[in-house]
């Protein structure tokens, strides 16, 4: 086999796998549901202390909801993965300076996305918690 052959076999391989992964997201990726849903934010801020949100919502994604939350505030900065949180409730996690960050559970387990596509549905209570490393 010559070398060109190699690359064009290469270069159709390449093609197929990238294919292939997207085929993989699109299909198995978290699932939004849509339709109106109650969603509960228990943030818990670095002294312990729990404030709790009771949304109800048609909103599809976690940052959607903590916008149409009453009373819950954050800000952070948009990176390569999406919003990175750095402050909630007036109260600033930055892991630059002491090691704590925003930590961010779907009932009871981990997030697996940012807030920009961790999606929602009836009855999900998410935790917002401030953790230091």
């Amino acid at each position: 086999m010559n070398t060109k052959t190699k690359k064009i076999i290469g270069i159709a391989l390449v093609i197929v796998l990238a294919v292939a992964m997207i085929f993989a997201y699109v299909n198995f990726r978290e699932q939004t549901a849509e339709g109106n849903k109650t969603v509960t934010i228990e943030v818990t801020a670095q002294n312990k202390a729990v404030t709790t949100y009771t949304v109800n919502t048609d909103a599809l994604y976690l940052k959607e909801v903590m916008e149409e939350a009453d009373g819950l505030t954050f800000s952070g900065t948009e990176g390569p993965y999406g919003v990175m949180i750095t402050e909630v409730n007036g109260e600033v996690a930055d892991y630059n300076t002491n090691g704590a960050y925003w930590a961010f559970y779907v009932n009871g387990e981990y997030c697996n996305y940012g807030i920009d596509e961790q999606s929602v549905e009836d009855g999900d209570v998410f935790g917002i918690v401030y953790t230091a490393a």
